[in-house]
């Protein structure tokens, strides 16, 4: 197991994980699978578009990629990100590069 990637996310379904809160996915990663806050938001972003074959289109910040990314509050490091599942750290949401707020969700 040692040097392969790992993908993180929610499961979201209706049966056995109905959440798909993604700051609790990477706080668990952090604090039970003793990942560093680095490796789980890699694996929740990069490394998850990579298990999906989308690595092309998505997954981290290049030029010509979809730029579907969020931007957090101020927060003094990533060392935080395990200890702030509860807290809504988003400021901002941005889908294909255009600002997302869920008063334009349409679907």
């Amino acid at each position: 197991d040692r040097d392969c990637a790992i993908a993180l996310a929610s499961d979201c379904n209706p049966g056995s994980s109905p959440g798909f809160n993604m700051n609790f996915v990477v706080s668990l990663a952090c604090v039970g699978m003793k990942m560093l806050p680095e490796e789980a938001v890699n694996a929740a972003t990069f490394n998850g578009a990579c298990a999906m074959e989308l690595q092309h289109l998505t997954g981290s910040i290049a030029l010509g990629k979809r730029a579907d990314l969020l931007m957090t509050k101020a927060i003094p490091s990533l060392s935080y990100l395990p200890y702030s599942f509860s807290s809504n750290l988003i400021d901002k949401t941005f889908i294909k590069g255009e600002p997302f707020t869920l008063a334009d969700e349409t679907f």
